[in-house]
């Protein structure tokens, strides 16, 4: 279900010049905001969650999310190129499978390790906080390509779409509507962040169990509706 000249073209065309300079641009401004911090204000364990869960956990994750997740698919399917990779003997559902993988290896790379580093950087990793938000960020960049993934898939106003999701709903609504945050991946990565780190300096409304479910549940649904509707695509010369 992995097929290595589809991810190798996926790769391709997500570490293009010009996306490339954009997944580089936020784990940088992370970088300098924590090394700024931490020469400012020294160690102090809640300060480095704040900046981890409301820059990099709420921001820059979903952000990354959206490029790598909508940039493994949607711009084939919008310049119809896509035509050449379904015209070949290929299982769609492989391709989708292929392409999640790649966005989600590039996602990680741009977010978990940049999340693990910045917490390092603030405070040596005290109270195990570099380790569970790098954790965090690595389980949240799965469940954002998988669902940003799908929009790239079902509209083409993907990236538009993914924005809104991110911008808006992740670090606007999921932070301040009490009732919103059961629907947020980032509460389910910080469940998980939470049992790491302890629950004195890291917070989440979702209990673990059930940001587990919900984290495996919005994966698999998301990734079989791609496929799904991958499937449902057809050539000209199938009609």
């Amino acid at each position: 279900m992995y097929n290595p000249t589809v991810a190798r073209l996926t790769f391709r065309a997500l570490l293009g010049r010009r996306r490339a300079l954009i997944l580089c641009a936020l784990p940088a401004l992370l970088i300098v905001i924590s090394v700024a911090v931490r020469a400012l204000a020294g160690v102090d364990d809640n300060v480095t969650s704040d900046l981890l869960g409301g820059f990099a956990l709420a921001t820059m994750v979903p952000l990354i999310g959206v490029i790598a997740g909508t940039g493994a698919i949607a711009p084939e399917i919008d310049d119809g190129s896509i035509v050449y990779l379904l015209a070949k003997p290929l299982k769609r559902p492989s391709i989708i499978l292929t392409k999640l993988a790649v966005a989600i290896g590039v996602a990680m790379a741009f977010s978990a390790i940049p999340t693990f580093i910045a917490g390092y950087i603030l405070n040596g990793n005290s109270q195990q906080l570099a380790v569970a938000y790098g954790i965090a960020a690595a389980v949240a960049s799965i469940a954002y390509a998988a669902v940003f993934l799908l929009l790239g898939v079902v509209t083409r106003h993907a990236v538009v779409a993914g924005l809104v999701y991110a911008l808006v709903w992740e670090s606007l609504i999921g932070n301040l509507v009490p009732g919103a945050r059961t629907l947020s991946v980032q509460q389910w990565s910080l469940a998980l962040a939470q049992k790491i780190g302890g629950g004195d300096i890291v917070q989440s409304d979702v209990g673990l169990p059930v940001a587990i479910v919900l984290l495996v549940a919005v994966t698999v649904a998301a990734t079989w509706f791609a496929a799904q509707r991958l499937r449902s695509l057809t050539l000209a010369g199938e009609e």
